[in-house]
């Protein structure tokens, strides 16, 4: 994977970014989803790949662009496999709520997993914890488990889990061990990777969220040195044919952080939309310049960059939205030339 690739993955996101911005606090997650997406399919035609989106906005006949199988790039450079989230957390980015980025991950053709979109039940930890827990493990074992490891009371740790009816069970054990609980609104990919900052005070995060969220999440900390693992959980029938199609044999089986993202190069990418645990969001500074913050992390090496980028806006960029503008209508042109 070459290593100029990280520059471009940051130009993806910041675009991506930027263009979901507009949309902040606005109560329409469509008309965010679709200025970001579009936005970065544009933004992939200058990135010196022969890609295949392997986790993306949904299957060909369902989404408009950067569906699972489409091809993105330039066509120079090497295949490789993509990952997209273009929002994470569209209705954080609707409610005007703290966590929503705008993600990617590229890896070398075939390693990262072609998850279908179903739950997948999760642990993520940082890199202190890698190796000594397990998913299979009851809740108050593990979480015993770390605060051994980490040498550290229970009352603190802190564990992130998204706030699910769902997770009814799992709070109420976890609420029971005395550690204090981060609930979250949305953001799965950004609550497993906070786990691997000390900034954020993240311990574990756990429960159910996205499968192809899994897989971000995974390229994520495999860079940081922490652990993802995963089991994806088919609702029905259909679901469990769907994972037998896109190449899941067992479909109940534990994963880990290697059967999620590979064992070759990945490179990830994130950019904050609203401010978060890890980054700062999408801020306007003086007339007609925005601050984006950005993350950029390679497997191969270990590197960590932060990215603090003022960009210059078009009049265009900052003109108040119509009403009138149907969903999915952004084309982002003038981000798309000056973000450079």
């Amino acid at each position: 994977m070459d290593r100029q690739l990280s520059l471009e993955c940051i130009r993806v996101t910041e675009a991506a970014a930027l263009a979901a911005s507009r949309w902040i606090g606005r109560g329409n997650t469509d008309e965010a989803d679709g200025a970001a997406t579009s936005i970065m399919r544009n933004m992939f035609e200058t990135v010196p790949i022969r890609g295949q989106v392997v986790i993306g906005e949904g299957e060909m006949d369902e989404a408009p662009m950067l569906y699972i199988g489409e091809t993105v790039g330039s066509g120079a450079g090497s295949h490789a496999d993509v990952a997209v989230d273009p929002v994470e957390g569209t209705e954080l980015v609707a409610k005007g709520l703290n966590g929503a980025l705008s993600v990617l991950a590229i890896a070398d053709s075939g390693q990262l997993l072609h998850a279908p979109d179903m739950y997948m039940q999760k642990l993520a930890c940082g890199p202190q914890l890698r190796g000594h827990l397990h998913l299979d493990d009851p809740l108050d074992v593990t979480v015993k488990k770390a605060a051994a490891v980490l040498k550290r009371d229970l009352s603190e740790m802190t564990v992130s889990i998204l706030d699910r009816e769902r997770h009814a069970k799992q709070i109420e054990c976890l609420r029971a061990t005395g550690v204090r609980l981060k609930l979250l609104n949305a953001g799965d990919v950004a609550g497993a990777m906070a786990t691997a900052f000390s900034e954020s005070g993240v311990d574990l995060y756990v429960g159910s969220g996205g499968a192809p969220e899994g897989v971000l999440a995974a390229a994520a900390l495999r860079c940081l040195g922490g652990e993802l693992q995963a089991r994806l959980l088919p609702a029905n029938d259909h679901e469990v044919r769907r994972c037998l199609q896109m190449g899941i044999s067992q479909p109940d089986r534990l994963l880990m952080t290697e059967d999620l993202s590979g064992h070759g190069d990945v490179l990830f990418a994130a950019t904050g939309i609203t401010p978060g645990d890890v980054l700062q969001g999408v801020r306007m500074t003086q007339e007609h310049y925005a601050e984006t913050h950005s993350l950029v992390l390679r497997s191969k090496t270990g590197t960590v960059r932060f990215v603090r980028t003022l960009h210059r806006l078009l009049p265009c960029d900052v003109a108040p939205l119509r009403s009138e503008q149907p969903p999915h209508s952004y084309t982002g042109n003038a981000l798309e030339s000056n973000v450079i």
